[in-house]
């Protein structure tokens, strides 16, 4: 190839790299972000144009019309359903109330009351109830998962879902295609074969989509004829029972739910799958469960990357900020946005007691490595964290006072923030707060907690290598 035909090329490619900085200025949500890769684009354009559409994209194009397409009216239907309940039934939310009705508007859903809440602590518990659950089927199980495994418990499950679709119940399943992605069709043949209907949530479904790769559906939801739903930590693999060798025990948390709270589990389960195949599920039961006399005031929290705002991020924001008295958090990986990580050094300069439990074990090294950067910052303002040393640690668990504890699929960083499709359970029970806490001081008892300066006696390299790596801090 000639000069005359590279300078046509590098030109071209520098005219689509100018035009593309323009269109992150529109569309990237952080002035940062926005600055960052607009630099990039026009300066370096033969790196940073690949990169930018698989990674420079904050908002999911395609999903919010998909949703407002297919499922207004299933919306509508649970709205008016749920008004209804709430103007009879409606949730006694404890203390100020008032900090209760902002998560509600980042939910775009009502607290619900008379709500049944089960904790599930660890693999054992969480599968055998979702197993027990899936058997007692009369009409419906709908399965969405992150990860599903070709291994003992994922064969399992399918055996569960396979036995009732033989008995004439309906099984719709869905799983991420990136977190799957090693997962062959094969391992869910019979399942179709037996009627069942499963799909892949392509983030790059589309032709404008096909480098949305960035984006993931990492919501973990079981729900059985619209009456029981489980949300949670769990994938469904072998280590998250504790029998991968490299992790050994596996410390995770899910619930159980009963009540009018299912339907709003169902909801984004629903607009996820009509986002996947262009269909909706028909004949749900949306406004049917059973009430729980003397029941539980929960809000149902579905956020994601197609939101108009960024809802997870504004949730842990809202929930630190609100804590007068105690703000305990358990994540896997702790890299928060600054505005998070500033709320919750203001939260100790208010006397708040701020404790955060994460793994010592590591699963993903690039995102261990920008951790201890923050969580240096954080223990030089007075942020207690402790290290997690019974096996991996991979729960989401949040306690804000003693009324509030919200268990769900979001982490304590970016990803989660802004990238990912996520389910948090906000519980407003004094009583369920308190068992919650029971459950994290048993996982206190199991930490080391970190000291000041235990990133400045690592060596050099160590410390250079989790530096550069905050610098990623906003695409892990």
């Amino acid at each position: 190839m000639d000069f005359v035909s590279l300078t046509a090329i590098y030109s071209a490619i520098e005219v689509l790299g100018v035009l593309t900085a323009f269109h992150n200025v529109m569309r990237t949500r952080t002035p940062p972000g926005a600055v960052a890769w607009f630099f990039a684009l026009v300066l370096f354009p033969v790196v940073s144009l690949p990169l930018y559409w698989i990674f420079g994209r904050n908002k999911f194009e395609g999903y919010v019309v998909s949703r407002q397409k297919g499922d207004l009216e299933i919306q509508q239907q649970v709205a008016l359903g749920l008004e209804r309940f709430a103007e009879v039934h409606g949730a006694d939310l404890p203390g100020d109330s008032e900090r209760f009705r902002v998560c509600e508007k980042l939910a775009s859903l009502p607290f619900t009351g008379e709500n049944n809440v089960h904790l599930l602590i660890d693999g054992d518990a969480t599968f055998s109830a979702i197993i027990k659950a899936i058997e007692g089927a009369e009409d419906y199980v709908l399965v969405q998962f992150f990860i599903i495994r070709d291994d003992q418990i994922g064969q399992q499950l399918m055996q569960a879902l396979l036995s009732r679709l033989r008995e004439g119940v309906r099984v719709c399943l869905l799983y991420d295609e990136i977190g799957s992605h090693s997962l062959k069709m094969s391992f869910f043949h019979d399942l179709i074969e037996a009627g069942g209907q499963v799909n892949a949530f392509h983030s790059s479904r589309g032709f404008t989509n096909r480098f949305q790769l960035n984006f993931r559906n990492h919501r973990k939801i079981v729900i059985v004829d619209g009456k029981i739903a489980f949300l949670g930590g769990h994938n469904v693999g072998d280590e998250y029972l504790g029998r991968d060798p490299k992790f050994g025990h596996w410390r995770d948390t899910h619930i159980q739910l009963q009540g009018p709270s299912v339907a709003c589990v169902q909801l984004p389960f629903v607009e996820d799958w009509h986002w996947a195949t262009g269909a909706t599920i028909p004949d749900l039961n949306w406004i049917n469960s059973p009430l729980i006399d003397d029941g539980i005031e929960l809000l149902i929290v579905p956020t994601g990357p197609a939101d108009q705002m960024t809802s997870c991020g504004l949730m842990f924001l809202h929930l630190i900020n609100s804590a007068r008295e105690r703000c305990w958090i358990t994540s896997p990986y702790y890299v928060p946005s600054e505005e998070v990580s500033a709320a919750l050094q203001l939260a100790v300069l208010r006397g708040v007691d701020v404790r955060i439990i994460v793994p010592e074990k590591v699963d993903h090294l690039l995102v261990y490595l920008s951790s201890f950067a923050f969580i240096e910052q954080g223990l030089a303002t007075g942020i207690r964290f402790f290290r997690y040393q019974n096996g991996f640690l991979h729960q989401k668990v949040i306690i804000v006072d003693d009324d509030l504890a919200c268990v769900g699929t979001a982490n304590l960083d970016n990803r989660s923030f802004r990238l990912n499709f996520e389910i948090t359970a906000a519980v407003a029970d004094q009583e369920f707060a308190k068992e919650v806490e029971g459950m994290l001081n048993a996982d206190f008892e199991k930490s080391r907690e970190m000291e000041k300066g235990e990133l400045s006696r690592k060596p050099f390299l160590f410390q250079l290598a989790c530096q550069v790596s905050r610098l990623m801090a906003p695409i892990q």
